[in-house]
């Protein structure tokens, strides 16, 4: 979690922390809740720095343990949909064009069904963009995370004694600076409705 909670406090176009917590919620064991975003239209940067703030979770648990868990799946998921019709639906491969290969029923974080329109040869591009971009971006943060590991230590050691950051809170310790001592009237209230689903950001359209 504090992974994807750097990545988002540091990629340009990313949604800031709102909310960081290692209190388990529904089928997650702690979660990143970003700042909510009013964007409709996402911009071909804004998506890359969404793919790497989901890549982020792994990055971080690579260097922290040098091993790696399944708690990534759903991170890996939701990045690959986004490549993938970023490359497949939205026209933003230079490869493959300014084309339409597929359309999808859910939003565009959602996992609907498609309509293909496109060859076995096609089919091969799309995977290899994708992929490309999904490792692109994993390159790139796990280059954010290795600069900023002391900052990430700092969080961990807040969480695992707290358990949940506040986004002020969690700017704080990530610029080096001290918490108050911590009251129970203090301690931020897990949100109302949260699911799984809504760890990071997500809009209905692009």
């Amino acid at each position: 979690e504090v992974g994807h909670g750097i990545a988002a406090q540091l990629l340009p176009l990313a949604d800031r922390v709102h909310k960081l917590t290692i209190v388990p919620r529904g089928g997650a064991a702690g979660f990143m809740m970003p700042l909510p975003s009013e964007t409709q239209h996402y911009s071909k940067s804004r998506l890359l720095d969404s793919i790497a703030v989901f890549l982020a979770g792994r990055v971080a648990e690579e260097l922290q343990f040098s091993d790696v868990t399944t708690g990534a799946q759903n991170d890996f998921q939701r990045a690959t949909s986004i490549a993938k019709r970023m490359v497949a639906e939205w026209g933003m491969s230079d490869h493959l064009g300014h084309v339409a290969l597929i359309e999808e029923t859910q939003n565009f974080l959602g996992y609907g069904s498609e309509s293909r329109s496109y060859s076995n040869a096609t089919a091969q591009a799309i995977d290899a963009e994708v992929k490309k971009i999904i490792e692109t971006q994993y390159t790139r943060v796990r280059l954010i995370l290795e600069q900023n590991r002391h900052a990430m230590d700092r969080i961990v050691a807040a969480l695992l004694e707290r358990e949940t950051l506040t986004g002020e809170e969690f700017v704080t310790v990530f610029e080096g600076g001290i918490l108050p001592e911590e009251t129970e009237t203090s301690k931020p209230p897990l949100e109302p409705g949260f699911t799984p689903n809504n760890l990071l950001p997500k809009t209905g359209g692009v």
